[in-house]
């Protein structure tokens, strides 16, 4: 085998292993900020959890969507995953007030 095609070849597992990960990543920062729904149930039920993680992630969440919208190549991997997390942090730092 060519060096050349040594090197493609190490360049198409590097992309594979890059967007194995990417997926990865997006599946658990969407999950981490679904995991506010029990939170939001118990602000709901009149347990209020205390604001100050939910809020603080859901500020988290809206840089680093402005950051990959701001980008000259959108980074939508970036987008989609932390969008949940403006919902989701920000709507449960809200309810601890509704009870």
């Amino acid at each position: 085998m060519s060096k050349e095609n040594n090197a493609n070849s190490a360049e198409l597992q590097r992309q594979h292993r890059e967007q194995v990960i990417s997926k990865l990543a997006m599946i658990t920062c969407i999950s981490m900020y679904v995991s506010y729904i029990p939170q939001l149930i118990a602000n709901f039920s009149g347990q209020p959890v205390n604001p100050i993680q939910p809020l603080v992630a859901g500020i988290n969440a809206t840089l680093w969507v402005i950051y990959g919208l701001i980008q000259d190549t959108k980074d939508w991997p970036l987008v989609i995953s932390n969008f949940p997390g403006i919902i989701f942090g920000l709507l449960t730092a809200l309810t601890v007030y509704v009870h």
